[in-house]
């Protein structure tokens, strides 16, 4: 009897090994996502070593025990990552966590690995005592919207506008997103 050989993918927290491939993913991610939406100079900065040496940081020194990085694997390569910390909105209340990253290589969308790492994110935020979950979403990110609003998520009524230059040349619009944590049982109670 021959055994069908079984697919490696996964998620798992980031280990400090995983950050310059973390890097690589968010350089590739915001070039692909990001396009049509930011001048080619400001792309032309994007740069995976700066985000590998943030994400290190992030990865081994996180400021609280709530702060994660995950990344989702496929046959041990990394090809997706989610950050996860308390929400720091004015509006937040304590049980209120935030995806501050979510990312899947561009060369590996449609492969699940988005789902596995949007599950896996909902189950850390659990376990980290989160009810509710929030994500800020770039306006025109038509692609995360329809991934992210079937999963259950739903705009509230929050907006921002990033000043991307300083000197307000370069700005992005945001709308924020969020879910319940809480399972079904403890929606009903």
């Amino acid at each position: 009897m021959s055994e069908q050989p079984v697919a490696d993918r996964s998620v798992r927290l980031a280990w400090a090994a995983d950050t310059d491939a973390i890097g690589a993913v968010q350089a590739r991610a915001w070039t692909a996502s990001y396009a049509p939406l930011l001048p080619a100079a400001l792309l032309a900065d994007v740069d995976a070593t700066s985000f590998a040496s943030a994400w290190r940081e992030a990865v081994t020194r996180p400021p609280s025990a709530r702060h994660r990085v995950l990344v989702a694997l496929d046959a041990g390569r990394v090809v997706g990552f989610a950050a996860t910390a308390p929400s720091e909105d004015p509006d937040a209340q304590p049980g209120d966590g935030e995806v501050v990253a979510f990312h899947v290589d561009p060369a590996a969308l449609g492969e699940g690995h988005g789902s596995r790492l949007l599950a896996a994110v909902a189950d850390t935020m659990r376990a980290d005592g989160f009810t509710r979950a929030r994500m800020w979403l770039v306006v025109g990110d038509d692609a995360m919207r329809g991934f992210l609003e079937p999963a259950g998520w739903a705009p509230d009524t929050a907006h921002r506008t990033l000043d991307l230059t300083g000197d307000g040349s370069v700005t992005l619009r945001q709308v924020r997103l969020h879910t319940s944590l809480r399972s079904d049982e403890e929606a009903e109670s």
